[in-house]
């Protein structure tokens, strides 16, 4: 497949029932940012929230993303957010490395396709074993640059969603680790595109933005 633009590929996404996760969720969820950006953030896949609003990263998780890249000057309308897994699995489990390459190789290798990035950041587990190797480890991998399939700089950092289960000083240093690494993104993306600014003067209120879908996707979940 191949799409001429982001609202073909958008179309195409939200009209897929390829995989079994289809059944168990309102719809897939797409991206939200900018398609132009040099810099990617490749996340796992939708949980509640994502899944009423159809994008990625707008739930408990995104809000600390957003406070996470806030601590770099990085806002999210400038930069362009997406996941491995397009429909939100079952009780919010983890994605199987099975599951993300069926949907990472029909959706996700279109998405880079079209946006170009110059640098990619990987949230977590499914997304580093997707872009890196099945048997890579964010534990082991987080932190270091790996040149991905599509020849597009990488770094892992841990996913939000893990440092919410976090307390105390594993909390603190966990913090640290994904400061360092968002940091080091940042510093590979202004070498790549020195021209382009990653913050706006007012980060933009994603959950106001993406309303109308969620009320789109409501009544769709309410069809018979």
């Amino acid at each position: 497949m191949s799409f001429p633009s982001h609202s073909d590929l958008e179309n195409a996404l939200f009209h897929c029932e390829l995989c079994p996760l289809r059944k168990d969720a309102i719809g897939p969820t797409s991206y939200n940012g900018a398609p132009d950006s040099p810099l990617a953030i490749v996340g796992e896949g939708p949980g509640g929230v994502e899944d009423d609003y159809g994008v990625p990263l707008v739930g408990p998780s995104g809000q600390l993303l957003d406070k996470a890249l806030g601590s770099v000057d990085i806002t999210r309308d400038k930069v362009y957010t997406t996941n491995v897994i397009k429909c939100r699995p079952k009780n919010n489990r983890t994605p199987t490395v099975e599951e993300g390459v069926f949907c990472a190789e029909r959706w996700l290798d279109e998405e880079m396709a079209l946006v170009k990035p110059k640098v990619i950041i990987a949230l977590g587990s499914v997304a580093l074993k997707y872009l890196l190797a099945p048997d890579a480890r964010i534990t082991k991998d987080r932190g270091r640059w790996f040149e991905t399939k599509y020849g597009i700089p990488a770094i892992a950092t841990y996913h939000p969603a893990y440092l919410l289960r976090l307390t105390g000083k594993d909390l603190v240093k966990a913090k640290w680790e994904v400061f360092y690494d968002l940091k080091a993104a940042v510093e590979k993306c202004r070498e790549a595109a020195p021209d382009y600014e990653l913050k706006s003067p007012e980060p933009p209120d994603l959950l106001t933005l993406f309303s109308s879908r969620r009320e789109e996707r409501k009544q769709k979940r309410r069809m018979p």
